[in-house]
């Protein structure tokens, strides 16, 4: 198996979910014990992080992103009645898209002897910024 796409639920507007023990599945399902996962975010309104799965760092990250990108603040993007053919229930998101551009929405993991190369304290982090929603999430293995 090269790739891999992850179905994945959120339930927060704000929410981060590891991903790290998904991509061990892919890398033994793959079975080649040397190269690297690139596993990218299909939305633009959410990113994927390598950092700590920590409680009071993600609190952290949510005031640190508000601050950079607050939801209350006045975004054109949000100005739905003039942008052309909107759906009825187009969200007020321009928020979530400018924090997704801050953090990005690939990370490259290498592997070695079957393994993420990953510190102690690091996960594979999807970023949720304007759930909740079903989002998706692809693994695509890179030969070494």
């Amino acid at each position: 198996m090269s790739s891999q796409l992850l179905s994945l639920s959120t339930s927060q507007p704000f929410q981060c979910l590891p991903l790290t023990e998904a991509v061990r599945d892919f890398i033994r399902l793959h079975g080649e014990r040397e190269g690297a996962v690139a596993i990218s975010g299909l939305h633009t309104t959410t990113a994927l992080i390598v950092n700590e799965m920590e409680e009071r760092l993600l609190m952290d990250l949510e005031h640190w992103l508000d601050q950079l990108a607050s939801a209350s603040a006045s975004w054109k993007h949000n100005d739905l009645d003039l942008r052309p053919d909107i759906p009825a229930d187009e969200p007020r998101n321009a928020h979530a898209h400018l924090q997704a551009l801050v953090l990005g929405n690939q990370v490259m993991v290498p592997v070695t002897d079957g393994e993420p190369v990953l510190g102690t304290y690091q996960d594979v982090i999807l970023v949720e910024l304007d759930g909740p929603r079903q989002r998706r999430v692809s693994l695509q293995w890179l030969s070494a």
